[in-house]
Formats: C-alpha cells, structure tokens, sequence
C-alpha cells in the first residue's frame, strides 16, 4: 500500500480553477494500479477531472497536451523516469506544474526533483487529503510567463539576447559560463553542489574526482567579481558554491 488512507477533511478545492474555467484537468503518470486506483477515486470525488498514464512514453506524450491543468508524476516509471518527463517538458517550455511522487525522500532527492523542473516533490507514503492540498496549491500559483532576464542585484543576463551586465559593466561570457551564471542566479542565495551543476549545466552524470566544475567556475568569478565589487560568487569548502545577493 503505497497511499497512506486518511478521513476526508473538508479541504476547499481548487477543481474548478481549470484552464478555461472548467473542472481543473490532472494528468496522473503511475505505473502502480493500486496507487493510481485510489488517487483517481480520491481526485474524482474533489470534482477534478483526471486522465492516466501507466508508463513514461505515454506520460510524456499525455503531458504535451495543452488541455492539461496539472500532472502529478511518480518519479520511479518503466520506459522514461519521471523526473526525464519533466525536464524534457521544460525544454519544451511546457510549463505545466508538476507534483512529483517518490519513495526517495533524501534531502538530495527532494533537491534533485525540484531542480530538474517539479513544483513540488511529496514522500510515498502520503495521505490523500495532503495531495490533494498540494495540488489546489500549484493550482493557486499565478500562471507561468515567458522569462526573458534575470536580475541579482545589479547583475543581469538577457536570455533572449544572451549578453551580462554587472552595473553598467558589459560581462562577456562563453555559452557554458552563460548558462552556469544562469542557474546560480535562479538559485541566488542558495548553495549548489558540484554534483547539481555538473547534472544540471552540463547534462552528464557526476564525476567525483573532476574538477570541471571548479574551473569553470573560477573563471566566471574573475569574469563577474571585478576587481573593486563586492564578490558575489563564493566557495563554500567541501560543499559547493553560492551565488550571494548583495545586502
């Protein structure tokens, strides 16, 4: 049993927050029967409308469909893993929130999920009326707009033209330090491991004695900490790195 059974709670529902004003339409991708059995009753009786998929071909294909309000994505499917679901839907700009579901519940878990594109990430096992509570909450988040730059203090990176500004400093970066400054600044203020940046910038799975990472990474700092400026990049020793906001 993988949905932990609760007494319903009289939690307000958000199915009527649907893209066009109807009943909000979830995509369940779950390859457990039992489990997508009860979550497809227990969604049901809230009044969302729901549409299954039983593996990652089918899921990735269903979550394409515009119709779509919401998908909750179990992360473990035959085929295609959930968490390559989203973030091929995100290279799509497909930016349908997405739930992911997991028995892996390890900090670098949760970080993982969420950084490959999920919404939110919720432990197997969980109670249904908890679910459902996460899911009238995406459900509650204003709508997605295009992103077209991106601003910590007074750096700035224009995604569309691809150019840096530190002030009125013109930073001139190589498309790998562009796209490295850019995931920093998307988590400003937060520490990032190696293992992240490497999965994450360069698409390829962690090497633990490289030092791919480090270089590039010293050499956006020269680029972006100026002589003169309050850094902004820092190492943290044995850990990562953080992209601080000036104070």
């Amino acid at each position: 049993m993988i949905v932990a059974r609760a007494a319903l709670l009289d939690v307000q529902c958000a199915a009527e927050a649907g893209s066009e004003g109807g009943l909000a339409r979830v995509l369940l991708i779950e390859d457990d029967d039992e489990t997508a059995g009860e979550i497809v009753a227990d969604l049901q009786d809230r009044g969302f409308e729901v549409e299954r998929a039983a593996d990652g071909k089918t899921g990735l294909e269903k979550g394409r469909l515009p119709e779509i309000d919401l998908m909750i994505v179990d992360r473990l499917l035959p085929g295609i893993d959930g968490l390559t679901i989203i973030e091929t839907l995100r290279r799509e700009s497909i930016r349908t929130p997405a739930l992911v579901l997991s028995a892996l519940g390890a900090v670098d878990d949760r970080v993982r999920g969420l950084h490959a594109g999920g919404d939110d990430y919720l432990v197997k096992p969980f109670i249904l009326v908890e679910l459902a509570a996460r899911i009238e909450a995406l459900l509650r988040r204003p709508a997605h707009t295009r992103e077209t730059a991106l601003q910590v203090g007074s750096l700035e990176l224009d995604l569309i033209e691809r150019t840096a500004r530190r002030g009125g400093r013109v930073v001139e970066l190589l498309p790998r330090e562009f796209s490295l400054l850019a995931y920093l600044m998307r988590h400003a203020d937060q520490m990032v491991t190696r293992a992240m940046l490497f999965e994450e910038v360069w698409k390829y799975r962690f090497i633990p004695d490289s030092n791919l990472v480090d270089v590039h990474i010293g050499r956006l700092r020269r680029k972006v900490d100026a002589p003169g400026e309050a850094p902004m990049i820092e190492s943290v020793r044995g850990a990562g790195f953080v992209l601080h906001v000036p104070r």
